[in-house]
């Protein structure tokens, strides 16, 4: 555990990022009521475990930089163990838990509720939080989201497609690359939007399994992968991508391809999948896992979020200049409640091998 905590604090005290501009909570005002207290009793912990939160992943390096800053006297710690992988890790060490905080996608925070390995705490702007991204004792709760949209190589495509009718088009023949739903989260994510933009909702698929029969018989599919392909699309291997708004942003404006991307939220309708997190039942450090859970909820931990690309779940956040531009609002975006997509994934793995094939 030493050499896992120098290494963190290692590489937070290398970056350089916005967060720079965190200050130290008893030399600044707070950030909600009470927060100096959580710091006080956290301090007596002297560390949080986060688990999940890998440093790459969703600007998460960026908010352990800031937390440092804000609360010295609190080491953080994290893996990244993935979403279904940290469930099962909750779950065989229930009887001496490890870690303090869960993150994962939301589908997997029902699973820990179930399992009865997390608990209820609601967070500092929880009552904000559209019912779907929470369960209502905060045993989880929606900190950021990520957007399907049309990820496009603007070198290889000429004009760019604004919607879902549009890719229907017979000049984007051959083009169009997506996940398969049956095997992949944001496949799944990608046939609640379509169905959405079709006229479908949560409750009925049907509209969207049409949809994505008509845009398989009209040609237009590249392929269907059961991996992100992101490496072949900076390549430029791929004319469009229909994927994670944050993929295409990554792409744009970190790894340099700039104008030969562009990224379209179709202007029917899309999806915001909810990411979660817990307060881990029986944590060792509770005080700190607060302290930690608060932190990114407040509207300064919301925006270290946008700054990496995805969406902060608290609506009304102002997101940083840096990133306002990037981020414009989407209010054709829909959050997906993840309880009723779970119910309804046998019905779109068979739907979607009937509508287009398989393939």
């Amino acid at each position: 555990m030493d050499s896992i905590r120098r290494m963190i604090l290692a590489g937070v005290a290398a970056l350089a990022v916005a967060p720079a501009l965190a200050q130290t909570v008893l030399d600044s005002p707070e950030l909600y009521p009470g927060e100096k207290a959580l710091y006080e009793a956290a301090k007596k912990e002297g560390m949080v475990v986060s688990f999940d939160t890998g440093p790459t992943w969703a600007n998460w390096a960026a908010q352990f930089a800031a937390f440092k800053k804000r609360y010295p006297d609190v080491e953080l710690v994290y893996n990244d163990l993935g979403s279904a992988a940290t469930v099962v890790a909750l779950d065989k060490a229930r009887n001496r838990p490890q870690a303090d905080t869960a993150y994962y996608f939301a589908a997997s925070a029902v699973d820990a509720v179930k399992k009865g390995v997390v608990a209820p705490f609601k967070p500092v702007n929880f009552d904000k939080l559209p019912e779907v991204f929470k369960e209502p004792e905060g045993r989880w709760f929606t900190i950021h989201t990520l957007t399907i949209a049309f990820v496009v190589n603007t070198k290889l495509v000429k004009n760019v497609p604004q919607s879902w009718k549009d890719l229907l088009e017979p000049e984007y023949k051959n083009s169009i690359v997506f996940l398969d739903p049956r095997s992949t989260g944001v496949g799944q994510v990608m046939s609640f939007a379509a169905n959405f933009a079709a006229g479908g909702d949560m409750d009925n698929v049907k509209p969207g399994l049409d949809y994505l029969g008509k845009l398989h018989r009209s040609g237009n599919i590249l392929r269907v992968l059961g991996t992100t392909p992101y490496a072949q699309f900076v390549k430029g291997e791929i004319p469009i991508w229909i994927s994670y708004e944050n993929d295409g942003l990554k792409a744009k404006h970190i790894d340099g391809l700039g104008d030969a991307v562009s990224v379209v939220i179709p202007k029917e309708a899309s999806a915001a999948a909810p990411y979660g997190i817990s307060l881990v039942e029986k944590g060792p450090n509770p005080n700190a896992g607060k302290l930690w859970l608060n932190f990114i909820m407040t509207e300064f931990g919301q925006g270290i979020f946008a700054q990496g690309f995805v969406r902060p779940s608290v609506p009304g956040v102002k997101l940083p200049d840096a990133v306002a531009d990037k981020l414009p609002p989407a209010p054709q975006v829909r959050p997906l409640d993840v309880i009723k997509a779970a119910a309804r994934k046998a019905e779109i793995d068979a739907g979607w091998v009937a509508a287009t094939g398989g393939r």
